[in-house]
């Protein structure tokens, strides 16, 4: 680990000397990642020089105490030592963590989608009281969300939604949250009291910036149509659903949810765009070494991750085997817990790959 430490002193002395070149604002996207770099450093070289005056405070206090012939310094030696070398391993544990790079994805803005899977009714239902739970927790953090799109169900459920959310560290909290949602508990619909269970499927996709994926025109097929659903003031009066096709891919997004086509089309490209994002980074991801993969999940839509029980107010996680019997308290948006307990395993699996257990 010190080894690795002194590494980034020195890449920490260059990123000075390139912030106070005046070239670098001129390339802005170098200047993002530079500056992002820089400010996680910032935060490691602040924990490593406090931990260096520690051990440097550990080897003066052993000096004293073998060199020094009065008894009461001697004592005062061994009482600041003791409670130095209680610091190192708290100190030794959170410059670990830091020693993890940063995702820049992390601080990206998400579109999330949730689509009622198994279980008919229920499962619509149980999709419209996860976009609540979410949208809550946004309220909550602060954050802004706007619907992208909707397809609503007869018994007041969705069949399908997607929506955005904006704000500050939104896919870090939010990332691992993609996977099949299960649901146990008994249907409104249900008069014999029996626990049905069903399925609900979330996809969070990283938002994409223009300059990050370029759609070229002649890939994309555009179509118009009226737009349709149960209801709704603009349903079979104009032509302003519209559906893209991005040819190379294959990827269809149909938007629907505005009036208005050119509103639809600026949607349907943000899904688009983060759709063949999230492709790319999928791409990523698979040819990575094993060893580099999370351990909380693969991110694979078809994972199962987390069973919410009604009768017993429990929650589970099934990746990192934490219940909470708080459902209640979960389901009106309290999910830090959750959230903080699957980043940290997360972290933890990438330290062991980026960092040797000897220091």
């Amino acid at each position: 680990m010190l080894k690795k430490l002194e590494e980034l002193s020195k890449r920490y002395a260059e990123l000075n000397d390139m912030i106070q070149d005046p070239e670098l604002v001129r390339d802005p996207k170098r200047y993002k990642e530079i500056m992002r770099e820089h400010s996680h450093l910032s935060q490691v070289m602040d924990s490593y020089a406090e931990y260096k005056e520690v051990l440097q405070g550990i080897s003066e206090a052993q000096h004293l105490i073998t060199e020094e012939d009065d008894h009461d310094m001697k004592e005062m030696a061994r009482e600041e030592l003791k409670a130095l070398e209680s610091r190192v391993p708290e100190m030794e544990s959170a410059l670990k963590m830091l020693l993890i790079p940063p995702d820049p994805l992390e601080e990206k803005n998400i579109i999330m989608e949730i689509r009622g899977g198994a279980g008919g009714d229920e499962a619509s239902l149980f999709a419209a009281d996860l976009f609540r739970m979410y949208t809550r927790y946004a309220e909550i953090k602060n954050w802004k969300y706007e619907i992208m799109d909707a397809s609503e169900t007869e018994v007041g459920g969705y069949k399908e939604i997607s929506f955005s959310i904006s704000g500050k560290f939104v896919y870090g909290s939010l990332r691992w949250e993609g996977g099949v949602h299960r649901v146990q508990r008994v249907p409104e619909t249900e008069a014999q009291g029996r626990i049905h269970t069903s399925a609900v499927t979330v996809a969070v996709l990283p938002e994409a910036e223009e300059t990050e994926i370029e759609i070229r025109p002649e890939d994309l097929r555009v179509d118009v149509m009226r737009a349709g659903g149960p209801g709704g003031q603009c349903v079979n009066t104009t032509d302003s659903a519209v559906r893209l096709t991005h040819l190379p891919t294959g990827l269809v997004v149909i938007q629907q949810d505005e009036k208005s086509q050119i509103k639809n089309k600026a949607k349907a490209m943000r899904v688009l765009r983060a759709r063949l994002f999230d492709l790319e980074e999928s791409k990523k991801q698979a040819e990575r070494s094993a060893a580099r993969k999370s351990m909380v999940g693969s991110g694979d839509r078809s994972e199962r991750i987390r069973t919410y029980n009604f009768p017993q107010n429990r929650v589970t996680d099934h990746r990192i085997n934490l219940t909470l019997y708080k459902l209640d308290q979960f389901m009106q948006g309290n999910l830090d817990e959750m959230l903080d307990a699957l980043n940290i395993s997360a972290k933890e699996a990438a330290l062991k790959s980026a960092v040797p257990s000897e220091t």
